[in-house]
């Protein structure tokens, strides 16, 4: 019998599960009312046969501030609109962003559309998010939110607030808004996404730690001495590349700024200093006013051209005249061994594409930055060329006493000297002479990096250090839009995340506007959806300190009212078994018991004492002033107080 054959197709697919996902801790802790749960013929019915018409109410009328209206700003305006928050005559929600809508946002933004480009976010979602619900009683703000406009958002704006929720993109603008929550005890709700990964973080005051109570440990960076010298990729390549451009046109200019502001109070500050950074500043200042100080466009193309012989001629020879190829190290291992790469400088060529927009990129930044006006020829290549042919570029030297940092844990490339002092006062009298120069009107502008505006050249300066800077070490270069990725640190949003992390929050919104929920009722969350993982846990509870039979954490803060004088505070600490030795506003001193004369302080009143002896101006929409108080009980053991705030109006 002859063997057949048979050909088995196996179709290889995805497993198809069930994620089990529940919040029955989101309910209220109360049963509730069979009535409670009866429509009311409301487009929240249904929300409302799940948590009553109680919460209901206290949803609509809720007072909400969302800082931030990007990706996670978006999701959180439709999901609370949808939920019928702050949509009651009492309600109200406050949503600011100082930002305005650019191209990159329509992927991951949904409330935007291609012609709000150029509108602020803000008030583009607010609109898009009342077509969403009528009934959205929103006011959209354009103010970054920081101290410089604690008159906007003061005491009375805080004070009124039910709830936070941060939509933040930077750890800095969320660790200023967790501290004015943690100052007037307001729940804020916090949540990020990076890529693939989201999390939330339940911040409930008296319940749980604050959101600043723990930091993320710092990223892993390249060494120092690699990005400068040694690069083996082109991350390398483009971190210094960013460095460059910002000390160039931004920190520079500003060092400028600052010493023409105030030259004496620059200089006293450089000489109090001392040190290498000083040195440093300084050496960056004399050389932008004097040697590299440009006045026509022409000065900006020369000083262009002679940074790239700087940067991609000159500097390699240095260190390879340093650092010969048949280098070795200490242990006699060859100095030039992996990852490091032997580099070659190269040869500026007008012909080169790369190599002539690195010109006018450069140039046209240079311009901006000493104000002087673009000319039309700018936009010819041969005119440009011609002019960049037309500068005249010295010859190498090399340096036989150069220090170039090879330490891989050196934190910093400048070097500290004794004569650092003298350097410095050297440096002063030479800027002082250049100052002489100047025009009393003369400052320079500062370019900040803004990597999303394809006409600004800034990407195109960034790129092209790089690139150059790649071609010198043999590392494969990139295009504009991999560096603007790269250089800027972008991370591409995922709206799965987007919408996870903000619902994940909503939920928890539900319980703390229910305002009776325990801490173990609450979830921080982190999700990682490329893996996937999941994980949910409860958050961590303040630190108690306890003193005689009171106990507060982070989140209580003393209240004194009605202007209380030196001593009425002294005796009101006095009757909580705390003797306060010390009594400091702001940097100033306003009481210490070791001091006879703060005695003659004692029936002043504290707010008076802060503007007499702190110099403080209090403006007039403040109502109070903190004071740190250093307190020892009666066995003179130092007691950490909570912060206290005397209300004077």
């Amino acid at each position: 019998m002859a063997n057949t054959c048979s050909l088995v197709q196996i179709h290889v697919s995805p497993c198809f599960v069930f994620f089990y996902f529940d919040s029955v801790e989101s309910l209220p802790t109360e049963p509730l009312d069979p009535n409670d749960l009866r429509p009311v013929n409301s487009r929240y019915d249904a929300q409302i046969s799940v948590f009553g018409r109680n919460l209901q109410k206290k949803l609509e009328d809720s007072q909400v501030f969302v800082v931030g209206s990007g990706a996670l700003g978006c999701e959180f305006l439709k999901n609370l609109a949808l939920m019928g928050v702050s949509c009651g005559s009492r309600g109200k929600l406050t949503i600011t962003d100082d930002d305005v809508i650019e191209k990159s946002n329509l992927s991951r933004q949904f409330l935007f559309r291609d012609w709000n480009i150029g509108q602020a976010k803000s008030t583009v979602a607010a609109s898009a998010a009342a077509s969403i619900n009528p009934g959205f009683n929103i006011e959209a703000l354009q103010n970054r939110v920081g101290t410089e406009t604690e008159n906007v958002f003061n005491d009375t704006f805080w004070e009124n607030l039910n709830i936070v929720i941060n939509a933040l993109d930077n750890v800095n603008a969320r660790l200023y808004v967790d501290q004015r929550c943690l100052y007037f005890q307001k729940p804020l709700l916090e949540s990020g996404t990076l890529g693939a990964k989201c999390n939330t973080q339940m911040v409930i005051p008296h319940l749980t730690e604050n959101y600043g109570a723990s930091r993320d440990p710092p990223e892993k960076q390249a060494p120092m001495c690699t990005v400068h010298s040694f690069p083996h990729n082109i991350d390398h390549c483009l971190t210094w590349a960013r460095s460059e451009f910002e000390g160039l046109l931004e920190k520079t200019p500003a060092e400028v700024n600052a010493y023409l502001s105030n030259p004496s109070e620059y200089a006293s500050a450089m000489r109090n200093a001392g040190d290498a950074q000083a040195r440093d500043n300084l050496e960056r200042v004399l050389e932008c006013l004097d040697r590299e100080k440009c006045e026509t466009f022409e000065d900006c193309i020369t000083w262009a051209r002679l940074k790239f012989e700087d940067y991609f001629a000159h500097r390699v020879k240095q260190l390879t005249y340093t650092f010969p190829e048949d280098a070795s190290t200490s242990t006699g291992a060859p100095f030039w061994s992996a990852p490091k790469r032997f580099p070659h400088p190269l040869q500026f060529s007008s012909s080169d594409q790369g190599h002539l927009l690195f010109a006018v990129a450069a140039s046209i930044l240079r311009a901006e930055t000493f104000g002087i006006p673009i000319p039309d020829w700018v936009k010819n290549p041969q005119k440009v060329a011609d002019a960049v042919d037309r500068v005249i570029v010295p010859d190498f030297q090399p340096k036989k006493d150069a220090r170039i940092v090879t330490d891989e844990k050196a934190t910093s490339l400048s070097t500290a000297s004794i004569d650092d002092a003298a350097v410095i006062n050297d440096l002063i009298i030479k800027l002082e002479r250049c100052r002489s120069n100047l025009l009393p009107v003369f400052r320079m502008k500062p370019i900040q990096f803004e990597k999303d505006d394809d006409t600004n050249y800034h990407m195109d300066v960034i790129a092209g250090l790089a690139n150059m800077r790649a071609r010198n070490y043999s590392i494969p270069e990139v295009d504009k839009l991999k560096a603007k990725f790269i250089a800027g640190r972008i991370i591409p949003a995922i709206a799965t995340a987007t919408a996870m992390a903000t619902g994940l929050v909503c939920l928890d919104l539900y319980k703390a506007l229910e305002g009776r929920h325990k801490v173990e009722d609450y979830r921080n969350t982190f999700a990682n959806l490329a893996l996937p993982l999941f994980s949910m846990a409860e958050p961590v509870p303040p630190k108690v300190i306890k003193h005689q039979d009171m106990s507060w954490t982070v989140w209580d803060r003393w209240i004194l009212r009605d202007n209380p004088t030196l001593r009425e505070l002294l005796d009101w600490l006095k009757a909580k078994g705390l003797n306060a030795y010390s009594i400091s506003c702001g940097s100033c001193l306003l009481y210490n018991s070791m001091f006879p004369r703060h005695k003659e302080r004692m029936d002043k009143k504290v707010a008076d004492l802060a503007r007499e002896v702190a110099k403080m101006d209090i403006p007039s929409y403040r109502r109070h002033l903190d004071v740190v108080v250093a307190c020892e009980d009666d066995d003179d053991n130092d007691i950490d107080i909570p912060q206290v705030s005397i209300y004077f109006r």
